[in-house]
């Protein structure tokens, strides 16, 4: 008896040590159009950032089709070739760093078919209120010239295949003509779209949510 006590008590500390233990640091993934802050846990990225600009999006001469060619990140490949784990999982691979963003180069267009790019997104996000901030955030940036944006995902609903689907997907716009900054934190559901206004929180929500801090650079 006292050695099943002995047991149990060593079982419950061990259990209690492991969720104390944070994850261990996402891995930086650093290329031409983006960076990104990926966690080989979740399989998917806490953070991507990159600068929308005019030039960056009105290409001086014909812009490089849409290419769709989901690929693993080589920077990283072991740990982002997920293909399979998307292939009939109800949710679409969604881009964190736009297609649209990114066709002026051919370069930037590979790199952001990347999976180090995705997160499992309902298409209901994807193609509704998750794209229309995309189509918002280009007009700012042909509108004012440079726009920081920030955004990444948290949470783990369930699994598709090694792939955790985040609860939520987040997005942090910084004008820099203006000095204005917006805030959004979606949540990722098949729910209809709601309206970007539905999803605007403040610096603290999204600082809280994420862990991260949020500065001009």
């Amino acid at each position: 008896m006292k050695t099943f006590k002995f047991l149990s008590v060593a079982i419950i500390s061990l259990l209690l040590f492991a969720s104390l233990v944070p994850n261990p640091s996402p891995i930086k993934l650093e290329h031409t159009g983006y960076t990104a802050y990926y966690s080989k846990q979740l399989h998917y990225s806490l953070k991507v950032e990159w600068w929308d600009t005019r030039a960056r999006l009105e290409c001086p001469t014909t812009k490089v089709p849409r290419k769709d060619q989901f690929a693993p990140d080589p920077l990283l490949p072991a740990e982002t070739d997920l293909m399979t784990d998307y292939v009939g999982s109800g949710t679409d691979r969604g881009h964190m760093c736009p297609a649209a963003d990114n066709q002026c180069s051919s370069t930037l267009q590979v790199e952001c078919f990347y999976f180090s790019n995705m997160a499992p997104q309902y298409h209901s996000l994807n193609a509704g209120d998750w794209k229309k901030l995309e189509e918002k955030t280009r007009k700012l940036a042909i509108e004012h010239d440079s726009v920081m944006v920030w955004c990444g995902s948290v949470g783990s609903a369930k699994k598709i295949g090694t792939t955790s689907v985040p609860t939520q997907c987040w997005k942090v716009l910084f004008v820099k003509k203006t000095k204005t900054w917006e805030y959004y934190i979606f949540n990722n559901t098949p729910e209809k779209p709601v309206g970007l206004d539905h999803w605007k929180v403040t610096k603290a929500q999204v600082e809280k949510l994420t862990g991260y801090k949020f500065t001009s650079k």
